[in-house]
């Protein structure tokens, strides 16, 4: 790996481990194993850095969640949920991203881009807006948080 593949393994490997808002530039350099100023160098920003580790961590989750069949909603459904158990950090830190994106238009920009993405993987804003939902009850209360087949079976009762 190069120097910025190295920063983006390091990025993804802080979100995960201290979160959006405790990744400093020195604890990314030190796990990509190279300078901080090659950060500056390859994406021009901290938050450009984090953002693109963040979408590159999202497209993984997106491609393992991909996996299940689309014909059987239950299923689907139970696996996004049991991703906020699997995958708590990378959710938490997508939750940070967000705050962040008040104030950074790069940030904004890279998050818009990856809602239409999910709008399109999803089938919609219902769903996507469904799924963010289910993400916040899970990370705040999941012994109360509803599961597949309790999506399921409201979202037919709701047609």
């Amino acid at each position: 790996m190069g120097n910025r593949e190295d920063l983006l393994a390091g990025a993804k490997a802080c979100l995960i481990e201290r979160g959006w808002a405790r990744t400093t530039v020195r604890d990314i350099a030190a796990a990509a194993g190279v300078s901080h100023a090659a950060i500056g160098y390859h994406f021009g920003s901290r938050d450009a850095l984090l953002t693109q580790a963040l979408v590159q961590a999202v497209d993984e989750l997106s491609d393992e969640l991909a996996q299940v069949p689309a014909d059987e909603p239950e299923q689907r459904w139970q696996a996004l949920i049991d991703s906020f158990t699997t995958h708590r950090a990378l959710w938490v830190a997508q939750l940070e991203a967000m705050v962040q994106a008040e104030r950074s238009p790069e940030v904004r920009d890279h998050l818009a881009k990856g809602q239409r993405e999910g709008r399109e993987g999803m089938g919609g804003s219902v769903p996507l807006a469904l799924l963010t939902g289910l993400m916040m009850q899970w990370l705040l209360d999941p012994e109360h948080a509803p599961s597949g087949a309790d999506v399921t079976t409201e979202l037919s009762a709701l047609s």
